[in-house]
Formats: C-alpha cells, sequence, structure tokens
C-alpha cells in the first residue's frame, strides 16, 4: 500500500488527473458553443443543423462523410484554443512574472572550449 500511495501522491500523477477533469469541464463547455453558437451559425450558412450531412456519398453501399470529419475537427480545433488562450497563455506569463534573473553562473561550456582553444593558439 506504501507503494501505491507513494504512487499517487508524486506531483505528476495528481497534475495529470487535475489535467484530466479541467480537460472533461473544458470539452463539455465547448460542446455547448459547438452546440449553442457554432451549429446554429453552419445551419444558416448550409442550411443542415450541423455538418454531420454535408459532403456525403455512396460507394458500393458504403457512406462517407467529409461533414463528421470536419464536425470532430472543429470540436478538437476548438477545445485546443481554449486551452491555449485560457490555461497555457496564462502560465507562461506567471512563470515569465516569477522567474527569478539568472544569476551569474560564469561562462558556458562552449565559452570555455574558445578560451581553452585561443590559449592553445597562444601557446603555438
Amino acid at each position: 500500500m506504501k507503494g501505491f500511495k507513494d504512487f499517487v501522491m508524486r506531483g505528476n500523477v495528481v497534475d495529470l488527473a487535475v489535467a484530466v477533469v479541467i480537460g472533461g469541464a473544458f470539452a463539455l463547455l465547448i460542446a455547448a458553443l459547438l452546440d449553442g453558437l457554432i451549429n446554429p451559425l453552419i445551419a444558416a450558412i448550409f442550411g443542415q443543423p450541423n455538418l454531420d450531412s454535408v459532403g456525403t456519398f455512396t460507394i458500393n453501399n458504403a457512406d462517407f462523410s467529409i461533414g463528421v470529419v470536419l464536425t470532430a475537427l472543429i470540436g478538437f480545433l476548438s477545445v485546443a484554443a481554449a486551452i491555449y488562450f485560457i490555461v497555457v497563455v496564462p502560465m507562461n506569463k506567471i512563470k515569465e512574472r516569477t522567474a527569478k534573473p539568472a544569476e551569474d553562473a560564469g561562462p558556458t561550456e562552449l565559452e570555455l572550449l574558445a578560451e581553452i582553444r585561443d590559449s592553445l593558439r597562444q601557446r603555438s
């Protein structure tokens, strides 16, 4: 039980659980946005309640629908945009504000190698 408790209480597992819950909430929000605003707009433009029936065709009794793919794509892009602009951008700004200025850590490895090279050139 101790090993399981340690596994569950690790930061990344808790973060993952929170991300799943937040992602589910965003998905519901975006689904409501699609059903309440985007799909009626599509209905006004295409005369269909959504894109599912747009671009449908049949070949040898197999039904194909480009609209179903477009509907899923719009949903995915909507969720991705919402997460990016509502979560990622603000978190990056917070990280930038709270980041400590880099202390003078001394020369980088590349700078040290350049100094050694220059020193060896001067000796020869």
